[in-house]
């Protein structure tokens, strides 16, 4: 199954790698690596996540949390599809 970012995602993960890098450097680029690492597994874990009851259809769209972060995306028949990433204080994106 194909991994795909969006735009969004993309944004979402260097806008939280440079605001840990203002106030953490060195733990900047750990956090960032260890994301991207826990959203490789979705390939072969595409069920990973817990299912956004308020989507439209709740099971094609999951949220994984992974320590503080979360990670939305959606299942598609050959790709899941990242949508947003954020930190859980910030709030659902």
């Amino acid at each position: 199954m194909k991994l795909v970012y969006t735009d969004e995602a993309i944004e979402d993960l260097k806008r939280l790698r440079e605001f840990i890098a203002v106030h953490h450097p060195s733990a900047a680029a750990r956090t960032a690596t260890e994301l991207v690492s826990k959203i490789e597994l979705l390939p072969d874990f595409p069920k990973l996540g817990t299912p956004v009851e308020m989507a439209p259809v709740p099971d094609s769209v999951r949220d994984m949390v992974f320590g503080k972060y979360v990670v939305r995306y959606s299942l598609h028949t050959s790709a899941i599809i990242i949508l947003r990433v954020w930190h859980g204080l910030e709030g659902e994106r």
